[in-house]
């Protein structure tokens, strides 16, 4: 079996689903399936301006580089790709992409959602809501359920 190399990137730029699945699966015959999930910015109800994220770089980067390579070992996953931008993000704009391939779809199901529950709990991000009256809230932590959502794999460890 060949070894998978994940593509780690922390960014401010947007990226394009399409581009990235297609980078990860071309010219690939052992691929029977690509899951991908993108994580959207929420106008909390038409009250948020825009969400803003930041992070240590290189951390953030060897964090999640970490999280992969651990999907990588449990699953049989033949590509994955995580991406997550920093900066003020607008409503609806793009914040995150995970992308695992693998030969099968639960594999790769698993793998994805595996890396999107650590994205959610434990990455090094911070994120301060910014708000249409021109106010900020508080720096912004990881939800019960996300928290729930993430110890479920740890049961498997």
């Amino acid at each position: 079996m060949a070894t998978v190399e994940p593509v780690i990137r922390v960014q401010a730029e947007d990226f394009d689903l399409a581009r990235e699945s297609a980078l990860l699966s071309s010219g690939r015959r052992d691929i029977g399936a690509v899951v991908s999930f993108t994580g959207l910015c929420r106008d909390e109800g038409g009250r948020l301006a825009a969400l803003e994220l930041e992070h240590y770089p290189g951390m953030a980067e060897r964090e999640i580089r970490r999280i992969c390579e651990i999907a990588i070992d449990r699953w049989p996953v033949t590509g994955l790709t995580a991406i997550h931008r920093f900066g003020k993000i607008a409503p609806g704009d793009n914040i995150v992409l995970v992308l695992a391939a693998s030969a099968h779809r639960q594999a790769a199901f698993d793998a994805a959602n595996f890396v999107m529950d650590y994205l959610k709990t434990s990455a090094p991000f911070w994120k301060k809501e910014h708000f249409v009256d021109g106010s900020e809230g508080d720096w912004v932590s990881a939800r019960d359920t996300d928290t729930s959502a993430f110890e479920r794999w740890r049961d498997k460890d």
